[in-house]
């Protein structure tokens, strides 16, 4: 019975990291149970037997990938007090996760739409949760609170990291720099609104 049940977990693991190869190769809309059968190398019906539906595998997946790519503990940045600090620690630490999770986030991203609800939902509740526990200290308020909110969304999230380091050829250090800048621009008090009057026309010859 011993060796029949690690037979089938065994089993369960190779579909589980079959499925989440594929998912970070192609993304999970383009990634079908046949795919992922032949990835495991098992049958369909075993992958049905392993897991009944999408969102059973999906879940799966899910957790397997976030035990190999923990995210930064938010409560060690709860524990900084001076909110700066705080905002500098949590980028940096956030773009040396994003480092290796990117290939994978920026699939699970564009195909949110192919997925089962519940990861939307898990990525937004645990994008709030981030930006609440930066945002306070800042003594933010109205439209203030609103663009820090906004700004701190962005610099936190995985395809920010991508845009400015992987593609845009910063190192995570600049890259921290320059987002932390732009939260703290964020907080100030509202600017003017840019008026196309105020631009001075260009000179001529």
């Amino acid at each position: 019975m011993r060796t029949r049940q690690e037979s089938v977990e065994q089993t369960r693991l190779r579909i589980t990291e079959a499925t989440m190869r594929l998912h970070e190769r192609v993304g999970p809309a383009a990634t079908t149970v046949s795919a992922v059968a032949e990835e495991a190398g098992v049958t369909r019906l075993t992958v049905y037997r392993h897991f009944p539906d999408d969102e059973a595998l999906v879940i799966a997946c899910s957790g397997h990938w976030r035990t190999l790519h923990p995210r930064p503990d938010v409560s060690g940045w709860s524990r900084i007090v001076d909110p700066e600090r705080r905002l500098r620690t949590a980028l940096a630490e956030t773009y040396e996760w994003a480092r290796p999770a990117a290939p994978m986030m920026t699939k699970i991203y564009r195909d949110l739409d192919a997925m089962p609800a519940f990861v939307d939902e898990s990525l937004a509740r645990d994008e709030r949760v981030r930006v609440a526990v930066l945002a306070q200290g800042f003594r933010a308020r109205g439209r203030a609170a609103h663009r820090l909110r906004t700004a701190l969304a962005h610099a936190l999230h995985v395809r920010t990291w991508e845009s400015l380091c992987l593609l845009g050829g910063l190192r995570e250090w600049e890259a921290v720099d320059l987002m932390t800048a732009a939260v703290l621009a964020a907080t100030s008090p509202t600017p003017r609104p840019f008026s196309r009057s105020s631009v001075s026309p260009p000179e001529e010859g």
